[in-house]
């Protein structure tokens, strides 16, 4: 053999050797794509969603997770249904109504976030609109895809008020309370923590200056902001729904267990925010809109299959809805992480 067919043999050999151990080492999958659109600009009450993708939890669970800032909760799902986003943080109520008429359409919430009615009409301190009922021949305004606004017609039904007495002004979701302040309309739509704390800003103290009418205490305990999939991604990729969601859910323990450390990743997005106020605004919303009683039993995440049934009755007889939605068609819990891991209290 000659000394160029010896190297030849020899190179060979090295070469299958490298095959070899080369081919034992599994080739790196790719990590699964996942657009997810937020239900309003940025705030403190997204802390946990920044946290999990910038300390790599969602990175952990094999997903590339770009996040959106949003246009508000019903817009939210929306966007998800339209292709736009695989996944969203939005309204369950919009999502009720969307699945009432295109089922086929409709995304399908797998974590439920806002447990707690936020969903409000303020008023100035001095109002004369005391009650549900002195709204009419009053004006309302709030942005086009506010959720409470969205809901106004359920409400109005079952507070005993004519909605057709009642006159709608649209505004951009940063005039909001201005508008209020300044008396261009008589009251406006929103969820609690965000017309407070954004009262705030503008130089109000909402605890003296503004009163809130609770749809919650107008017989409507309904269930609000959830995290949402295009139906079409779940069948696809259940594995990263549940990737997502146990990502999340470990980012929300431990903005629960250090809120300051959390607001780190709400500044690191946005550094024009009031810290302070945002920091408040994200204790306010796990207290309140966050902490129902039920989760002591199911945990946080999950719904109570009867009140989701009740929600979906809501907003189907007020709205006269087309088709009334079984609760499996608006949540499914098959995602959620193991009870043991998702907090009975926050």
């Amino acid at each position: 053999m000659s000394v160029f067919s010896r190297l030849a043999a020899r190179s060979a050999a090295l070469g299958l050797g490298l095959g070899i151990a080369f081919g034992a080492v599994a080739p790196a999958v790719a990590a699964t794509d996942i657009k997810m659109v937020l239900n309003w600009k940025y705030q403190g009450p997204q802390a946990w969603f920044f946290m999990a993708q910038d300390k790599g939890y969602f990175k952990d669970e094999g997903l590339n997770v770009t996040i959106d800032q949003g246009e508000g909760s019903a817009a939210s799902v929306i966007k998800v249904a339209s292709g736009a986003y695989d996944a969203g943080f939005g309204d369950v109520n919009a999502l009720i109504d969307m699945a009432a008429k295109r089922p086929e359409s409709a995304p399908v919430a797998v974590y439920m976030m806002y447990n707690t009615p936020p969903f409000v009409i303020a008023v100035k301190a001095d109002s004369p609109i005391k009650t549900p009922k002195d709204l009419e021949g009053r004006t309302v305004g709030g942005p086009a895809n506010d959720a409470a606004l969205k809901l106004f017609p359920v409400f109005a039904k079952t507070a005993g008020v004519d909605a057709g007495a009642v006159k709608i002004s649209n505004m951009a979701p940063n005039l909001r309370e201005q508008m209020l302040l300044r008396d261009q309309v008589d009251a406006v739509f929103g969820y609690i923590n965000t017309v407070a704390f954004s009262a705030r800003l503008v130089g109000l103290d909402p605890d003296k200056d503004l009163r809130f009418i609770k749809y919650g205490d107008h017989g409507m305990d309904l269930y609000s902001n959830t995290i949402v999939f295009s139906r079409k991604f779940v069948q696809e990729h259940p594995e990263a729904v549940s990737g997502l969601l146990r990502a999340v859910n470990r980012a929300l323990n431990e903005t629960v267990a250090d809120p300051d450390a959390a607001m780190d990743y709400v500044m690191k997005r946005e550094p024009l925010l009031n810290r302070e106020i945002e920091k408040e605004r994200l204790l306010a919303t796990l207290q309140v809109e966050m902490n129902h009683p039920e989760i002591k039993t199911i945990g946080f995440g999950d719904v109570d299959p009867e009140r989701l049934k009740r929600t979906i009755a809501v907003g189907v007889q007020a709205n006269e809805l087309p088709r009334t939605p079984e609760p499996g068609e608006i949540f499914d819990n098959r995602f959620l992480p193991a009870r043991d891991q998702r907090a009975s209290s926050l």
